[in-house]
């Protein structure tokens, strides 16, 4: 059976990710990128669905595991009765083909080591041809895809597996490679370990050289960072919610969803956290995604996309894998795709003119298309941000699905129609504060009216707060963003109202917010859910926008409690077992952990509200 969350670490080469188990095993790896199909899938299985377990013969989990410094190399540490072993995992930095590098290191003693590979293509469905070739090495084969292992160690090929037993003495370096390409590309040139290592490593280490945070929780911020930039897509700045499909949101329940993708509800906090951490290059790179990926009419925009911009991304089960500890049905694609989400236009402008506010224009110049037709035009991008406006003046006051992909009935959801108001006051602020050419009066005139709808209906009378959707007496997570986006000063008393309501109402026993009440809210799905880790990460925000700075903190260290021991978090926490639950590791949690550490820091300082995010009050 798969391992406990907190049990899983993440290595990546920014164009595919590994999970390895404390045990040693491989469990989860698509390849050659996040969304292909699984290659080892025992994450939802068992190890007959594909893994690659490397680890003392004698032992179970192993003493101790850390990364090197800010990267992605991992180390893990067996101390067995006989010696002192350690494995070194990390995916190099891609060039012609994907490796995993898996090193053992013999520190003291002699232990037996052995290791087990189970490769399965076409997410644990496709049993490969296995041969040896010329050179030593083992070929893995189906179809358009091919493995290779290239290792010193003498391995044996029978029935389903490839196993080996070996022993590493003090001093001694065991090296395997094992090695992604399509099957009918030539034979690519044996990758070295040992100067694949060091090049990683120098990789990582020139990469976090350029970090400028200085804030609180320094060492939480560098290590989100670090997973934000191994969710990144290099060829597009694509940034992948989680490498992983399917992690159930309740241990064994149904609510299990594919979240190998990129969504625009993430896009400004996303944009913002990069900023923070001074990587204007990857900002900029999420910036070019983010155009190419919406470029098209603006009544087509989608709530997600592929890494690459792509759209369809249809939803099917795969009934041969059982899930995650027993969860199924395992997915698929994710047909949330399909939904109306309101809240994506604001996200999508609000990004755009947080970018150009903060100076973000092109990377490093990429030699394509789009790179060309752009360039640091900003009357391009003036242009598609008022294609989506014109689609919002009439499309704004339409029900939708709201941002948590509701599958029960469309309605007006208030966080909603308040993202539809971010987007018009960011347009007016990119207007006059950049002389672009716009109908100012008109959108003011649009702007109020929002601003008067939402007031007139998305506040209860009885309790002087926002509620979920217009009529509705439930409260639900997403209200917290009313404050953080400037729609009222944050001393308002509906402002204050809302985030006591929010904390009164979806705060669990352990301090931690659930999106909204599942039964209350008629979401279309059966079961329940975890706490969701960014909407506290919010409330944390809002309490030290409130000035509540204690509490602020208190919150925040409390998220901080929550992360593994290799400082991961997956989408939300199992309060009632206290285990990381959902999607792992999970960008939606590791943003909001970058900008509300800014923002406590900030809030220290004594500055009340955040710099980037203030709304025009209209």
């Amino acid at each position: 059976m798969a391992l406990a969350l907190e049990d899983y670490a993440f290595v990546g080469d920014a164009h595919a990710a590994a999970l390895i188990g404390r045990d040693g095993s491989v469990d989860w790896l698509c390849l050659p990128r996040f969304d292909s199909a699984a290659v080892f899938a025992a994450l939802l299985d068992t190890p007959a669905a594909g893994r690659w377990l490397l680890a003392p013969a004698s032992a179970g989990m192993s003493s101790r595991w850390r990364y090197r410094g800010d990267s992605l190399v991992l180390e893990t540490d067996w101390e067995t009765a006989v010696g002192h072993v350690r494995v070194v995992d990390f995916m190099p930095e891609k060039g012609e083909a994907s490796d995993l590098v898996r090193i053992v290191e013999g520190v003291s003693g002699t232990v037996e080591m052995r290791t087990e590979l189970i490769v399965r293509f076409g997410d644990g469905a496709l049993e490969p041809w296995v041969r040896r070739l010329p050179d030593g090495r083992h070929l893995f084969l189906s179809g358009p895809d091919a493995l290779y292992l290239d290792t010193p160690v003498e391995v044996q090929s029978a029935g389903h597996a490839t196993t080996a037993t070996f022993t590493v003495r003090a001093g001694q370096r065991v090296p395997f490679v094992l090695t992604y390409q399509t099957s009918y590309r030539r034979l690519l040139t044996r990758l070295v370990p040992d100067r694949a290592q060091d090049a990683t490593e120098a990789w990582w280490a020139q990469w976090m050289g350029r970090c400028t945070y200085s804030g609180p929780h320094a060492e939480a911020v560098r290590r989100s960072l670090v997973v934000l930039k191994g969710l990144t897509y290099a060829p597009t700045g694509g940034i992948v919610a989680a490498p992983t499909t399917s992690l159930p949101e309740q241990l064994g329940g149904g609510r299990n969803w594919d979240y190998r993708y990129c969504w625009l509800r993430d896009a400004t906090i996303t944009l913002l956290a990069l900023l923070e951490g001074g990587f204007t290059r990857e900002a900029a790179e999420w910036r070019s995604w983010l155009l190419r990926a919406v470029a098209g009419d603006p009544a087509d925009l989608q709530i997600m996309y592929g890494i690459a911009g792509d759209r369809r991304l249809t939803e099917r089960t795969v009934p041969w894998l059982s899930g995650y500890q027993g969860a199924t049905p395992v997915r698929i694609g994710n047909a949330a795709v399909g939904q109306r989400q309101l809240d994506v236009y604001g996200e999508v402008i609000d990004a755009l003119h947080q970018a150009r506010a903060a100076g973000v224009h092109t990377a490093e110049p990429r030699d394509d298309a789009f790179q060309h037709l752009l360039g640091d035009d900003p009357t391009a991008v003036w242009d598609l941000q008022r294609a989506l406006l014109d689609f919002l003046e009439t499309g704004w006051s339409q029900p939708d699905s709201g941002m948590w992909e509701m599958r029960g009935p469309a309605r007006d959801f208030t966080a909603s129609k308040v993202m539809a108001w971010v987007a018009v006051d960011r347009c007016l602020q990119s207007a006059e504060q950049f002389s672009l050419a716009a109908p100012l009066d008109r959108w003011r005139a649009l702007r109020g009216t929002i601003r008067d709808d939402v007031l007139r209906h998305g506040v209860d009378s009885s309790r002087g707060c926002f509620t979920q959707s217009y009529g509705s007496p439930f409260m639900d997570a997403s209200l917290l963003n009313i404050a953080l986006v400037g729609f009222l000063p944050p001393d308002d008393p509906r402002i204050v109202a809302t985030v006591d309501a929010v904390t009164a109402d979806l705060r669990t026993d352990a301090g931690l917010l659930q999106r909204y009440d599942p039964r209350a809210s008629k979401d279309g799905l059966a079961g329940t859910e975890g706490a969701f880790l960014a909407c506290t990460f919010w409330l944390a925000e809002c309490q030290a926008l409130l000035g509540r700075t204690a509490d602020a903190t208190a919150t925040f260290e409390r998220l901080l409690d929550l992360r593994s021991d290799l400082g991961l978090l997956s989408e939300e926490y199992d309060t009632t077992a206290g285990r990381l639950v959902g999607n792992f590791p999970q960008a939606f949690s590791h943003v909001p952990l970058v900008t509300t550490a800014a923002a406590l820091g900030r809030a220290r300082a004594g500055e009340v509200q955040h710099p980037k995010r203030a709304g025009v009050r209209s």
